[in-house]
């Protein structure tokens, strides 16, 4: 069984900063791209960065130059780096991973963490 769990959410102010992990547990083959998502009251999810499992990245227009996503393999974590965060950025924020449980699982699956919030807030 394949577990994320997320970490690192909170209040803070505009302008502030924090950084959200997911860590991925369980059995896990291989891992192909690693992404952010969040969904604010009332709006539909939207991708927040992704990161390829070759290194790429790529984030929504929004949060470009302020959010950050990196990787390390060895410890089976990823990380968004929020900096100059705006109101706007208030939101629950998932993280989503492409995994491969086992050799005998020809297809990468989807698996979602359980969410945590960051409230930008003065």
């Amino acid at each position: 069984q394949v577990q994320l769990v997320e970490s690192g959410g909170g209040l803070v102010q505009p302008g502030g900063s924090l950084r959200l992990s997911c860590v991925m547990s369980g059995s896990i083959f291989s891992i192909n791209a690693k992404r952010w998502y969040r969904q604010a009251p009332g709006k539909q999810r939207e991708l927040v960065a992704a990161i390829t499992g070759g290194g790429r990245t790529n984030y929504a227009d929004s949060v470009k130059g302020r959010l950050t996503i990196s990787s390390d393999n060895t410890k089976n974590t990823f990380y968004l780096q929020m900096n100059s965060l705006k109101s706007e950025d208030t939101a629950v924020y998932y993280c989503n991973a492409e995994i491969r449980p086992t050799l005998a699982t020809l297809r990468s699956i989807d698996y979602w963490g359980q969410g945590t919030q960051v409230t930008v807030s003065s």
